[in-house]
């Protein structure tokens, strides 16, 4: 299973899976909101839990389409489904390298992105932490619709759309809970139901994707 991890991190970096560009895009969502909606300090500061929670879910729906592509091109995907490691952990792992690759570098840049959306101090924090929490359960979603597309050609769109309706309670959660920190509000729901929906995405969707990818392949 290390193994395995360590490969999919070694092909996600050589093929561009993710991380320069959804550091880019992060970013690039981070310094153009300020200009398109003015630089007005109070504005900013009560769009930026929201801003930046979609910037963080876009940027990772950018890599979706390669946790499986690369594999099904060169016929990896064909020797996995009938290797002895049981597909459930194959899928589990992909999703677990798209999360290294994309949901934990912006975590981790997501406070200095935070200061050009003026996010109250209170924030940091918690935008760290709900970030923490919240983008595993993007990854392990995210691999769900590429399981199901995997194959299709120009499944990007189609991925997508499957895809966004499923990110909406993460993102309504991990939003809230920073929101209501650079408050100073109570955040144990939000953090309660964004921890619930991680947890319950991990233990099911594996199961799942490992199904998908069985019926793709036939």
């Amino acid at each position: 299973m290390i193994a395995l991890l360590l490969r999919d991190l070694r092909l996600a970096l050589r093929a561009g899976g993710g991380f320069g560009l959804g550091l880019a895009f992060f970013l690039l969502v981070a310094v153009l909101v300020p200009l398109g909606v003015g630089p007005e300090p109070a504005t900013l500061a009560k769009i930026a839990p929201g801003i930046l929670w979609v910037g963080a879910l876009l940027a990772c729906l950018l890599s979706l389409d390669r946790i499986f592509a690369l594999d099904h091109e060169d016929g990896s995907l064909d020797l996995l489904a009938t290797a002895p490691i049981p597909l459930e952990g194959v899928v589990a792992v992909k999703a677990c390298a798209h999360w290294i690759v994309t949901g934990l570098p912006l975590t981790l840049v997501s406070p200095l992105l935070g200061l050009l959306m003026n996010l109250p101090a209170e924030g940091y924090p918690l935008l760290l932490a709900s970030l923490a929490i919240g983008t595993p359960a993007l990854s392990v979603i995210g691999t769900f619709g590429a399981a199901l597309t995997v194959g299709l050609k120009r499944g990007g769109l189609l991925l997508s759309l499957l895809v966004l309706p499923l990110y909406v309670p993460t993102l309504v959660f991990g939003a809230e809970a920073v929101r209501r920190g650079a408050l100073g509000m109570d955040v144990a729901t939000p953090f309660l139901l964004l921890g619930g929906i991680t947890a319950g995405v991990a233990a099911l969707l594996p199961f799942a994707s490992a199904a998908a990818v069985r019926i793709n392949l036939r």
